[in-house]
């Protein structure tokens, strides 16, 4: 049976406006969902999967879309129709098409492909406080070749102060034969950033913090995979033993591992956990561990 691999990322807490939706009279308002009786901000997967490609395309890995800047909409090219043996970003990110013609003329090639990297929406550690800055923009006057508008306008943005956690899986058996690939794709992970929604102009850093892994024949993660609280602690940290969570199927790394006392660390040491100061260091550890070994 081959392995699985489950991950929960802990950002490190910053101002965000990164995820925005549609804006209103100048307001631009951040996307949220409900937890109990508060919200908490959201950074949806679609847009950190976007990021990832990009930083695939620095990397130099093949990659059949890309982002056009010079049309009126959000847009995006294909060199030609989706191709996983072809293109790194088809075979991880999957890819639908729905034109007829195209798929008539595709030779065979299938139309539609899930993806291998399974995420979820990153989501606040700390709830939404409604913050909100103001901006002005200034008229554009005087001999411009262009005006925006008649009048300068005051801008509305929601903010928040917070880190994000969010959880992403892979499956060996659907990794296995492009290794290459996904050890990119979990190195640009492990360095994520320009994560943006809505034209956002902020830098907010996605790589993690902290970062809770598992490598297990389960078909399942097994713990709560948002299971970090506002202190960056993961509770279930404590179900680690022999008549719950095997502590040799675990890697734990960043600030978790650097803040755990001296008796702890050396528990879950002894349970067989791999403690990473670095989460770096551990992504490209695990990549290796994940992708030339089976269960």
């Amino acid at each position: 049976m081959n392995k699985n691999l489950f991950a929960t990322v802990l950002t490190y807490p910053a101002p965000s406006s990164n995820y925005r939706g549609e804006s209103e009279e100048n307001r631009t308002v951040l996307q949220k969902i409900a937890k109990g009786k508060q919200e908490y901000t959201v950074i949806s997967p679609e847009s950190m999967r976007n990021a990832l490609r990009e930083m695939l395309i620095e990397a130099g890995v093949a990659c059949n879309r890309t982002r056009l800047h010079d049309q009126d909409q959000l847009a995006v090219e294909f060199k030609e129709f989706p191709n996983a043996e072809k293109y790194a970003d088809d075979f991880l990110f999957g890819f639908m098409v729905a034109d007829n013609d195209a798929i008539k003329k595709s030779k065979g090639l299938p139309s539609k492909r899930d993806s291998v990297l399974r995420m979820n929406m990153a989501v606040a550690l700390t709830p939404y406080r409604f913050d909100a800055t103001f901006h002005q923009s200034p008229l554009n006057a005087g001999s411009s070749p262009w005006k925006n508008s008649t009048t300068s306008a005051l801008l509305h943005r929601e903010v928040a102060h917070t880190a994000y956690q969010y959880p992403f899986a892979l499956a060996y058996s659907d990794c296995k034969n492009r290794s290459e690939w996904v050890k990119a794709l979990i190195q640009a992970i492990a360095q994520l950033s320009d994560v943006a929604g809505g034209h956002a102009r902020s830098y907010y850093e996605m790589a993690p913090k902290s970062i809770i892994a598992r490598l297990t024949p389960n078909l399942v993660a097994g713990y709560d995979t948002y299971g970090f609280n506002e202190k960056g602690e993961f509770p279930e940290l404590a179900r680690i033993k022999a008549s719950d969570l095997p502590g040799d199927e675990f890697w734990i790394g960043g600030e978790i591992v650097r803040s755990l006392s001296l008796e702890m660390q050396e528990y879950l040491e002894n349970e067989g956990v791999r403690l990473y100061e670095n989460p770096q260091k551990l992504l490209v550890d695990l990549a290796d561990e994940f992708l030339t070994s089976e269960a």
